[in-house]
This record gives C-alpha cells, structure tokens and sequence, in this order.
C-alpha cells in the first residue's frame, strides 16, 4: 500500500496567473482616482471621517491615504508608498500614487497580450534610468543662501496647499526653522533633522499672523513652585538633568523592621541628608534653572527656591534634548558627575508666560540655536492642524533644497520633458521592451493630465498643444499654471520643484509598479469566520488515502 496523501483543506485559498495580476493593476488604479483630485493648487478638498467621529478637511495625499481601511494587499501596498514618500522627501505623496497607479494601468494592455512580467520590469527600469538622467540635465542649481530665492521656491512647491492663500508666511516659517537646525557636515554638505529638532506648538487662539520661529524652545510647563520661583530670568545658566531629585526607592522590594524610635528618626534624617547632598552638589555650579525629566521632591524644591534657583520637573526625554541643543547645555545623568562644561549659557531669557488658559515656559533669544520650536495661533483646531500639515510639507521641502540645491520645472513641465524624451529613445530601444518603454514614456503624462483636469480647463487640447512644444525635447519648462490652466513658461511663473522630490517620485512610483507587476500568487492562509458555534473545535487537517484523493485536487483553485 502506498503512504498516505495530505490533502489541505478549507484554510488555503489561492488565486494565481494573471487574475492576480489583473485584480492588483485594479486595487492601485482605485487607490490613484481616490486622490487624484487632490493634485495641483485648484485642487478639490477631502472631508475625513475619522474613527472618534472627528472630522478632517485637507488635501494632503498622505494625510488622506493616511485615513483609508482597505482590504486589499495591493492598495495596502500603494498606500505604504505614500507614506514612504513623505518620510524621504515629505512632498509629492500625491504625485507617487497617481504616477504608480498610472505605469500599472498602461501595463495591464501588455499582461493580456501574455507579456511576461519581468520583460515589462526590465523596460520601465531602463525607462527609469532615462528619466532621472533627464532630470539631471534639465536640473538648475541654486544658491541656498539667497533668501528671495528660496522664498520663491518653497511658495511655488505648497502652492497647492491650503495656506499658500495666506501668502509668505508658512514658507518664511519654513526656512527660518530650517536654516536655525541646520548643522554643517563638511565638504559643504548640511543636515537638516526636522523630527527631533524642530517642534511644532499649536496653541488655539490669536490671529494666524502671529505664528512665529522661536529662536530657542518653548514647553508646556510652569515652574515647580510658582510663588517662590523667579519666572523670568535674563541669562539663565541653566542644568539639565536625567535623574530624579527625590528619595532613592530600592530596586527591590525592601522590608525594614525598627526596634528603637530614635532608628526612625535616623531613617528620615538619612533620607534628608541624601536629598540635601544631591542639592548641594548641583548650587556648587551656581545655576538659575534646573530642569529633570524625573521627579523632584517637595524637600529639594524647597532647597532650590532658598538659593533662588527656578526648577521644572517631568520632561519629556525629547523636549530636554531640543534644550540642551538649543542653549549648549549637557544632561547629565548623576548630578555628582557635573562639571562647568555642561551648564548651558547660551540662552538670552527664561520666561513663563499663560497663553489662553495654560503656562507655557520659554527658553527664548539662544545665540547659536541647533534646536527650535514653531508657534502656530490660528482660530480653530481645525486649522491648525491643517496649517501644522502644511508646515511640515514647507520644511521637508526646505530641507531638500538644503541638501541638494537643485531644481527642475514644476507644473506637470518635467513629466512631459521626460515624457517626450523616452518616446524618441524608444525607437533606438531593441527586442520586445520597446513597447513598455514606450508605454511609460505615456504614463508619466499622467501628472500634467491631472493638473488640467483638476483646473478645469479643456484636457486634449492642453495636452495636445504641451506635446507639440515638448516634441523636439526643447521647451523643457513649459508647463500648465496650476491656478489659471495657461500654458507658461515655468521660469517666469516662479514654479518649481525640488529635484530630490522629483527624482524619488519617479524611483518609488516605478518600482513598486515593478513589484506588484511581479506578483503571480496571492495565498491566504487566514479561515473565512464561521457562525457562532458552527464546527466546533480546531479542524484537523484530514489524512486520506491515494484512493480517495483521486477525484480531488490537491489544492483547490
């Protein structure tokens, strides 16, 4: 008799072939149209309806994306793309999607002629390559520190934002934050750590005008004892700490059993003495402001405020962080460790001051701040949230033009450079690829098609008349005006992308195409839920025979 054959049943489910092919190419379009609209500064707006019942108008591509439950592997994937974008590059989340949704759709004609996936990859690859050596030569580098340059060019990029209405202000926002944390790497290099450096405060309230870059840092915290503290210090010297100032408590769990009175009193004189100590060790460096991100005891409080020191407890580990960057001081970790080097002296003034109904502490006029914090007013929380999205876009971009000061032709006029580029090459393009290499070349006139849909204006004609001038690969910054739908030139009009932005869209959008064209089999190993108390208990996969599984597949279809 021969061995036995497992059969899988029930828990295996499997779609194979081109269906899989076919139903990704389908998930990535759904996602593209969901946001398409959202691209250009004539752009519709998204309402968001979040899971708390909160609601959310914007449209940023990421934040929207941000908020979709899908099901599908492939959108799940699209949507990851987004994200991606937005932590390399923080703009152009928008344009990634519609660009992938776009080299999928022109890939789907190739799949039912039964071209074979990597054939497709192998040609929008080398279309790939080709665009971003377009990208290189049309590139124009710019000085960073001309600010009316980098004004222009920060506008011309969140133009399509919701705040581009309220004029400079975001993009001054932006570069003055950016240019504060901006930290030199040598062989003129520079670094730009948005996340850790540049906090973003919004406090309801006040008109949006009055949104500022602080040159130093400001928390939301009022000094431990209002009443006996100073709270406002002109050239504070300031120690940060990262231990507590209260009574040890043991590792463990520690029984102590007093026979005499007089041991108890020793105990809590013991406990003081230490606390007395820790206190001392810190006023020998004679400070005005102690900061800890642990406890600090009503005793040491008390100490402090004798020796006229102001004290702020429980901060968060990133707030000390932007202080110590922000007036040159170190935290220290055992406050018998200190040394003179590590009081910060940088900062101009310590100030506490209420702003609506909350306290808020100030670390203001730093001289040579490596650290900063925005603060937004605006009317409503709405808003600023909006505002707060719109920044952080503003600052990436910033960021970007720091770390490589280049810049190529916004308004769709790069795509069709590009576009018109990779048509003529595909004629010299060998073998069966030149027709997805081609089909790319057509795919990337998906952006400047949805900027004239999204402006209303007459798309064939637009289109066709944008094709003629980019024909001859001339013209390469000849665009459509996001606002008016007018073929410009992009030069004059003052809009512009950042090249690093443009060049990552194309990378990511390209290859993860390539990746869910890649895809033949989706095999779920997750049980459909059944009803309540249907099958109970787990099910045994079922040993059969030769002789009965020879009626049945092995795997099901």
């Amino acid at each position: 008799m021969q061995a036995p054959v497992l059969v899988l049943k029930d828990n295996l489910k499997r779609e194979s072939g081109s269906k899989v092919q076919h139903a990704n190419i389908n998930a990535s379009k759904a996602v593209a149209d969901i946001i398409r609209t959202t691209l250009g500064p004539r752009s519709m707006l998204k309402m968001l309806l979040d899971a708390g019942g909160g609601i959310v108008v914007t449209n940023d591509g990421n934040a929207i994306l941000r908020e979709l439950d899908v099901a599908h592997p492939a959108a799940k994937s699209m949507i990851e793309l987004s994200r991606t974008q937005d932590e390399e590059v923080g703009d152009g989340t928008t344009s990634v999607i519609i660009l992938a949704g776009e080299m999928l759709h022109v890939a789907e004609a190739f799949i039912e002629k039964n071209y074979h996936p990597t054939v497709i990859c192998r040609a929008y690859n080398k279309a790939l390559e080709d665009a971003i050596a377009v990208l290189d030569k049309i590139a124009m580098p710019i000085d960073t520190k001309d600010r009316s340059t980098m004004l222009g060019l920060v506008k011309s990029c969140i133009g399509t934002k919701f705040t581009s209405q309220f004029g400079d202000l975001i993009a001054d926002l932006a570069i003055d934050a950016t240019t504060t944390v901006g930290v030199d790497l040598g062989k003129g290099l520079r670094d730009v750590d948005i996340k850790n450096y540049i906090k973003v405060e919004k406090v309801p309230g006040g008109q949006l005008e009055d949104s500022k870059v602080l040159k130093g840092v400001m928390i939301n915290k009022d000094v431990v004892a209002p009443g006996k503290m100073r709270r406002k210090i002109v050239n504070p010297r300031i120690i940060l700490l990262d231990s507590p100032l209260e009574y040890k408590k043991g590792e463990n769990q520690t029984n102590a059993e007093l026979l005499r009175e007089e041991d108890w009193s020793l105990l809590l004189k013991m406990e003081e003495e230490y606390i007395q100590e820790l206190c001392m060790q810190i006023l020998k460096f004679k400070p005005d402001l102690v900061i800890t991100e642990k406890g600090l005891s009503d005793l040491a409080c008390h100490y402090l405020s004798k020796h006229g020191v102001s004290a702020i407890r429980r901060l968060r580990k990133t707030d000390n962080n932007r202080i110590a960057k922000a007036c040159g001081a170190v935290i220290v970790n055992r406050p018998d460790e200190l040394q003179e080097s590590d009081v910060g002296t940088g900062a101009g003034l310590f100030e506490v001051k209420k702003i609506g109904d909350e306290f808020f502490a100030f670390i203001v006029e730093c001289k040579d701040p490596k650290a900063c914090t925005v603060l937004l007013r605006g009317a409503s929380k709405d808003l600023l949230n909006e505002v707060e999205r719109n920044l952080q876009d503003a600052m990436s971009v910033a960021r970007n033009i720091i770390k490589n000061p280049n810049l190529v032709p916004g308004g769709g006029a790069t795509e069709l450079t590009v576009s018109a580029t990779l048509k003529q090459k595909s004629s010299s393009v060998q073998g069966i690829e030149k027709w997805p290499y081609e089909a790319a070349a057509i795919a990337f006139e998906a952006i400047p098609r949805t900027l004239a849909q999204n402006c209303g204006i007459n798309v064939i004609r637009t289109m066709t008349a944008l094709q003629g001038k980019h024909a001859n690969g001339e013209n390469a910054w000849v665009g459509i005006d996001g606002n008016t739908g007018a073929i410009t030139d992009m030069k004059e009009a003052k809009i512009w992308d950042a090249y690093n932005v443009k060049a990552q869209t194309f990378k990511t959008a390209i290859e993860a195409a390539c990746m869910l064209l890649r895809i033949d089999d989706v095999v779920s190993g997750i049980k459909k839920r059944q009803a309540p108390g249907a099958g109970q208990g787990p099910s045994k996969p079922k040993v059969e025979t030769e002789a009965d599984a020879d009626g049945e597949q092995i795997l099901p279809d």
